[in-house]
């Protein structure tokens, strides 16, 4: 905005933190006497009316004071982003523990975040079809029943049933046992490297027919799902907002029971590649809702999202700061994990 002066820039960053801070509307008076700003009160009332004529800041009927419009908290939230750290803070949780334990590690995550910023914390998993097969074991439950179960590098743990016509010699098990662990340990699911490690022209018609009646245990597995989140923070959302950021936090825990709409939520910011704030959810239940991010995974692809969500009165340094921490330390655990596989 061309009629954004730096001046105007510290004025409306100083009445954001202060609303923040207070959740009172904030007047050019107090702003004043509580920032110290070298100007006096008429000068700041008039920033004030210019600011509020830019649509960022608005004057409720009740006071004489100004508050954030989300316009006005976009525009004092890019600034965070703009001036973040090099490198993110240290998060309040070790992982380093947790290798084979994504589960854990994820869901852990979750309770640090929401403990720290008594917000509504969501981590999205990473999907089967990211990982690669870590272990496999081919089990003759019944004489006519096989059981496959797969074991992933991030910890995940897959079984399926095969029932088949004639008894199951349980030497052809142990021999697709051997041989599955030979050829697809360490591959990516979903893979045609997958699929002909599965294929061999030296097996006999009985051995390469036994596996491909397996081979769903591994096709399947990678066919694209409702990807995993975990949620933390919920039973204590509404302890600490006030009276008219209810609503709108009864609405966020409604929105919480439609998976859809949290996936989407969620997705929406899986490509990006820096931390990011939305303001004002495109979601007619989160109008009210602001959502802080970062992504975590591996170098050469994003594995999962680290999301705070809550009323659009909301610290967003800290925010900010501890879903980098979070999605930092995430990243580590997760180029461990995928490392050892």
């Amino acid at each position: 905005m061309a009629e954004l002066t730096e001046r105007r820039r510290e004025i409306l960053r100083r009445v954001v933190a202060e609303y923040i801070a207070t959740g009172e509307p904030v007047g050019s008076k107090s702003l004043v006497e509580r920032s110290g700003l070298p100007v006096s009160a008429s000068t700041v009332r008039n920033e004030l009316a210019e600011l509020e004529s830019l649509g960022l800041l608005t004057h409720p009927h009740t006071s004489a004071g100004r508050v954030p419009t989300d316009s006005g908290y976009r525009l004092y939230a890019s600034e965070i982003l703009e001036a973040v750290e090099p490198r993110p803070a240290r998060f309040p949780l070790d992982l380093t523990a947790m290798r084979s334990e994504l589960e854990f590690a994820l869901q852990s995550t979750t309770e640090m975040l929401s403990q720290v910023t008594r917000l509504l914390a969501l981590v999205s998993a990473p999907g089967l079809q990211t990982a690669t097969v870590r272990h496999i074991e081919v089990l003759v439950l019944q004489p006519r029943v096989v059981m496959v179960v797969t074991i992933t590098s991030t910890g995940g743990v897959a079984k399926r049933l095969f029932e088949f016509e004639q008894p199951v010699d349980p030497g052809l098990a142990a021999w697709a046992n051997e041989y599955l662990n030979e050829r697809v340990s360490g591959v990516q699911l979903g893979t045609h490297l997958l699929r002909r490690r599965i294929e061999d022209a030296s097996l006999s018609a009985r051995e390469q027919g036994f596996l491909d009646a397996l081979r769903p245990a591994f096709v399947d597995l990678a066919a694209p799902t409702a990807q995993l989140f975990y949620v933390g923070g919920a039973a204590s959302l509404l302890d600490d907002v006030r009276d008219d950021e209810l609503e709108a936090c009864r609405r966020l825990l409604s929105v919480l029971e439609q998976r859809a709409a949290v996936l989407e939520l969620m997705s929406d910011a899986f490509d990006a590649r820096r931390p990011f704030v939305r303001v004002g959810l495109d979601h007619p239940d989160l109008q009210s809702v602001a959502l802080v991010g970062a992504t975590y995974g591996l170098s050469t692809r994003t594995l999962g999202t680290v999301s705070l969500l809550g009323p659009v009165r909301m610290d967003y340094g800290m925010a900010v700061r501890t879903v980098r921490a979070a999605a930092l330390e995430l990243s580590r655990l997760v180029e461990t994990a995928y490392d050892e596989s």
